[in-house]
């Protein structure tokens, strides 16, 4: 017999362990930002409604930490989040949002029904300011100190458990 002829055979079973292994391994759903501990990049964002002010990058560096809020109406988990992010607004948080690919009057009924926790809503229809802080998806929310340095990411819909952990580092962004 020659050996060569196992050659394919070996290097299948190879592969077939590692993917076996590979299969065995915890699966990491989420992609986290490159950006935590480095300042937001440069953006000035037009109002996503009649009634709001839009936002730029030069907002957040006025010495007061906020959240960013990345969100859109058209998003499901964005409905159950809205209710903790109300009482992120009453624990005095100051939320800022962004509308990710959303039409005015989306935004406008969404937060009619949701209610509206920002101080401000920048309308973001390429998803630019998304992708240059590194946001994955929506719901996202950052925190931001009041130099503008992105010094934490939570991704995913707010929960209430998640209430205290953005107070606290909201807290440690002063």
């Amino acid at each position: 017999m020659n050996w060569r002829l196992w050659i394919p055979l070996f290097a299948f079973a190879a592969f077939l362990g590692l993917a076996a292994y590979q299969l065995t391994q915890p699966k990491d759903e989420f992609v986290e930002s490159r950006m935590v501990g480095e300042s937001l990049p440069y953006f000035e964002l037009p109002p996503a409604m009649v009634g709001v002010d839009g936002i730029s990058s030069a907002d957040f560096a006025d010495g007061q930490p906020r959240l960013l809020n990345i969100w859109a109406s058209w998003c499901l988990p964005c409905i159950a989040e809205a209710p903790h992010l109300e009482n992120l607004k009453r624990q005095g948080a100051d939320i800022v949002g962004v509308a990710i690919r959303d039409r005015p009057e989306d935004v406008a009924r969404f937060l009619a029904q949701h209610g509206n926790p920002y101080s401000r809503i920048g309308r973001d229809d390429l998803s630019e300011v998304q992708l240059a802080i590194g946001s994955s998806g929506v719901p996202e929310t950052f925190v931001i100190d009041g130099q503008g340095v992105i010094r934490y990411q939570h991704i995913g819909d707010v929960r209430a458990s998640d209430v205290p952990v953005l107070l606290a580092e909201l807290e440690k962004s002063r």
